[in-house]
């Protein structure tokens, strides 16, 4: 996994107050790689920007980092990345890849083994936004801060 350092956007109108990203590479362990990413960022809010995250939070994020990664490591060929900022009074996850297709949330089946992940996020997050890019699509799911 390779890391792009903290960047403030305080200088920049409608800029996140704090971003980082992670350049997911094709081998090792991508989701514990994604989910130790996520809770180091939201310390750093906590600690170095004093913004109140509880740990509820934390973990939620976790979750949906988790599910994204999954799916991006599973369905989409190509390179991962994961963008975690903060606007306002949410986090906002972010994952890119490299398949272009929309994922669909499945019909309810208490029966089903897997493939929960989509509906997952959907119920923990404030909202959910897919956009196709030019080599793909990003996923934002939007986390309130005080979840």
């Amino acid at each position: 996994m390779e890391s792009v350092s903290v960047d403030e956007g305080e200088t920049v109108p409608d800029a996140p107050r704090l971003r980082a990203s992670y350049a997911l590479e094709a081998e090792g362990a991508w989701i514990a790689q994604a989910r130790h990413f996520a809770a180091e960022f939201l310390g750093r809010a906590r600690t170095r920007d004093g913004l109140p995250v509880p740990e509820r939070v934390v973990e939620i994020t976790q979750l949906v980092v988790s599910e994204l990664v999954t799916n991006a490591r599973k369905y989409a060929p190509g390179p991962v990345r994961l963008d975690l900022r903060v606007f306002g009074d949410a986090v906002e996850v972010v994952v890119h890849d490299g398949n272009p297709e929309a994922p669909l949330p499945r019909n309810a089946d208490p029966d089903r083994v897997g493939q929960h992940g989509l509906e997952i996020v959907m119920a923990v997050a404030e909202a959910l936004d897919v956009r196709q890019e030019a080599e793909g699509k990003s996923i934002t799911a939007r986390i309130a801060l005080s979840a």
